[in-house]
């Protein structure tokens, strides 16, 4: 099936123009296709063919007290890392253990009411099957991501979860390439089936990413949000040169947030709104109340909300600046653009280096 794959993918691949100024050459680029589709094909013919014993895999991981404990050696032992960093990043505790260094101490990392989960297309590596015996003696549930139960590795495992005996992609069909997709699917189809029973939410997988892009998106803002006290803050009678004449704080904001007696914010007035009432030569606002041009119930975030959801907000509005509020409408904080580089679109930092829109409702 696979070979014919190939076959099928070269064939159909529409005929392509060759340009010396992009480097397209439609033989490799064929060739990539190829490859893509049979590593596809095998990991969709993979799915068709589960079977129970991949239920009997996914409940000893949800029933798992303990931690799964993955191995594997080469090619494997890199798909058995990868599927030990997904599971403990979805909420079932896992590590890695390399089995040569198991052999010299580390089966002291196991315990009784951990869950062994070995990775081996051929069910036959050294390494692996070197292990066996002492996995048995510990008595500990073995899953096995293997070719199938007729191997070493197979006929010792609790539960088998096959991957069937794939052609590598390779012309010389020995290189791990189609094996090593399907167990990598496998190892992702176990570990989210475990991770949906677990009713893993949204906040425990923030808890589990904080550093990186990734753990920003995650974050609330109130993580990413300058603190009130680095914030500009105004009341509705002040004037704008009143305002804009004060000290700025030392991490100068585009906004300057208008609060009532009550300490609810009543309207904002940025940088651009400034450079707008210059533009229009309204120089009497200059002295007017800053209520009088300030934007009223300008757009908010409430505090704990999802940073990521905050950044959609931005972009919805094209806005440079939203101020963060508790429940009362007491403003918090304020999140300010420049601090998310990386997480807001190129575009809309493009289309704000220009004329900067701000919290363009103002008069």
């Amino acid at each position: 099936m696979i070979d014919r794959s190939l076959r099928a993918a070269s064939a159909t691949q529409p005929p392509l123009r060759t340009s010396d100024a992009e480097g397209l050459d439609p033989d490799l680029l064929a060739r990539g296709r190829a490859i893509l589709a049979a590593e596809g094909a095998a990991i969709l013919t993979t799915a068709q063919t589960l079977s129970a014993e991949f239920c009997r895999a996914v409940r000893l991981i949800e029933a798992c007290t303990g931690s799964v404990v993955v191995t594997g050696v080469g090619k494997a032992g890199l798909v058995a890392r990868k599927i030990s960093a997904t599971l403990a990043s979805t909420g079932s505790p896992s590590h890695f253990l390399h089995p040569v260094e198991a052999m010299h101490g580390d089966l002291g990392a196991i315990r009784g009411d951990d869950v062994v989960m070995a990775v081996s297309q051929s069910g036959e590596s050294e390494e692996i099957t070197r292990l066996l015996p002492h996995l048995a003696a510990m008595d500990v549930p073995i899953i096995a991501v293997t070719s199938g139960r007729d191997n070493t590795l197979g006929r010792a495992a609790t539960v088998v979860v096959a991957t069937g005996r794939p052609r590598e992609a390779c012309d010389l069909g020995l290189a791990p390439s189609t094996s090593t997709a399907v167990m990598l699917a496998l190892g992702d189809a176990v570990a989210l089936t475990v991770s949906m029973l677990r009713r893993f939410t949204r906040e425990d997988f923030a808890r589990r990413h904080p550093g990186g892009s990734l753990g920003r998106q995650l974050a609330t803002v109130d993580d990413s949000m300058r603190p009130l006290a680095e914030c500009r803050i105004a009341s509705p009678a002040e004037t704008v040169r009143e305002v804009f004449g004060r000290t700025l704080p030392a991490r100068r904001t585009g906004a300057v947030m208008i609060v009532d007696d009550a300490g609810a914010l009543v309207g904002i007035f940025t940088d651009s709104d400034l450079a707008r009432l210059f533009e229009r030569r309204l120089d009497t606002a200059i002295d007017a109340r800053i209520e009088s041009v300030m934007t009223r119930r300008p757009t908010t975030v409430p505090s704990g909300e999802r940073l990521q959801d905050a950044v959609a907000i931005l972009e919805r509005h094209r806005l440079s600046e939203l101020p963060v509020v508790d429940q009362s409408g007491r403003p918090l904080g304020l999140l300010d653009i420049v601090d998310l580089v990386g997480l807001v679109s190129p575009e809309l930092l493009e289309s704000l280096g220009g004329s900067s829109p701000g919290h363009a409702h103002a008069a």
